[in-house]
């Protein structure tokens, strides 16, 4: 929909007040007593925002960009396990207290979880370089993650669903696929094509050891024990983006496929997926949803998904922000993602991300964008309608 001047500024007008009321809410927020995360409170369907790397800011900053969030009406909010993880922890208790609930990804990258003398594949400097799944070491992996749900757990945090790994379909995220150094040949389109093919099915045989490690330390504590598995999010990346990246990686249905044939059914509540469809128009953005989704089966015919991010870039990053072309698009992406959760096919969209990207961020010029709007209400019988803050 393309709105006129005056409905333009009328927006603008809205977004304004809305700026207030959201500094004026985290203000309540900083005088709030802390409370526990109740089970009861935990939605159907999990709307959320991704914060990741929170690790890297101060306490202080931390605090800001939480209370933000959780100002704005958002109810969940992916955040990450990551190096220093002490600091990683600190941001889950600030989201704990601030009643948000947390999806935890584990970035599998971590350098603890690998034996010293093991060195990371090469990205030659277009991409970080990045460890293999197959060099991961279960007993570092186990005792690192141990002592840091022990540390959660202590602090009272209820974390709601826990992620390992990270587009472990992508070279960008899994060592085992290969970054060409010189990009322009055709890249693999099935995993008899990858270049190191025993390498990669030995790293997904130590992704299933990892996420049973992680099931069982959970079970292992007294407020995450209910904690929801999910697998990690899988690239969505094509074809022609792989080609011209020189990246390998392959199509997320045929690696559900491969983790399927090692049992990991048993082992999740739902298949993590990434979708970053573009600008399309209404009826390509939801034929694109339910392609890139069409290995989600409600349970009992399988697993459902939880799309652990999505996003639809604004490439204007001036103030006031334009958002309208994205919010629209945005509509039409929930649209298609309310149609799968009314079918039980997927539990969960968390939208990426909240202002550490510039082109997808929502949350710009001090205030939470239409687009972010659009992106993070919760599901009515109807649709969507904005969460209560």
């Amino acid at each position: 929909m393309l709105w006129g001047r005056s409905d333009f500024e009328q927006m603008t007008a809205r977004l304004r007040l809305r700026a207030l009321l959201a500094c004026a809410l985290a203000a309540l927020w900083a005088l709030a007593p802390a409370r526990p995360a109740d089970a009861d409170d935990v939605l159907a369907d999990r709307i959320g925002i991704n914060r990741v790397n929170l690790a890297w800011l101060s306490r202080a900053d931390q605090e800001r960009v939480l209370k933000e969030i959780a100002a704005s009406g958002i109810t969940h909010v992916r955040l990450s396990l990551s190096r220093p993880v002490g600091k990683s922890i600190e941001a889950l208790e600030i989201a704990d207290r601030l009643g948000l609930k947390i999806l935890l990804e584990i970035q599998l990258g971590n350098k603890d979880y690998y034996p010293p003398e093991t060195r990371p594949r090469t990205g030659f400097g277009r991409v970080w370089d990045v460890q293999r799944l197959s060099d991961l070491d279960l007993d570092l992996y186990r005792a690192h993650l141990r002592a840091a749900l022990r540390r959660i757990d202590g602090m009272g945090i209820r974390i709601d669903a826990v992620e390992p790994g990270n587009e472990i379909n992508y070279s960008a995220y899994n060592g085992d696929l290969v970054v060409y150094e010189n990009p322009g040949r055709r890249t693999p389109r099935r995993v008899s094509e990858v270049a190191n093919r025993s390498a990669f099915e030995r790293g997904l045989d130590a992704y299933i050891g990892t996420v049973r490690v992680t099931r069982e330390e959970l079970r292992a504590t007294v407020h995450s024990g209910d904690a929801l598995l999910i697998s990690a999010g899988l690239s969505d990346a094509g074809t022609v983006e792989a080609d011209r990246r020189g990246m390998e990686r392959l199509d997320p249905s045929a690696v559900i496929s491969l983790l399927r044939e090692r049992g990991i059914d048993a082992l999740v509540d739902g298949y993590g997926i990434h979708v970053y469809p573009g600008r399309k128009r209404d009826a390509a953005l939801a034929r694109y949803v339910t392609t890139v989704l069409d290995f989600c089966q409600p349970e009992g015919q399988g697993r459902p998904c939880w799309v652990t991010e999505w996003g639809i870039a604004n490439t204007a990053l001036s103030c006031p922000l334009d958002d309208r072309e994205r919010e629209e698009a945005v509509r039409a992406v929930r649209r298609a993602f309310s149609e799968m959760m009314e079918e039980g096919r997927l539990e969960a969209a968390f939208y990426y991300d909240w202002d550490t990207q510039p082109v997808y961020s929502v949350w710009r010029c001090g205030v939470l964008g239409p687009a972010g709007v659009a992106a993070t209400e919760t599901n009515t019988g109807g649709g969507v309608a904005r969460g209560s803050p």
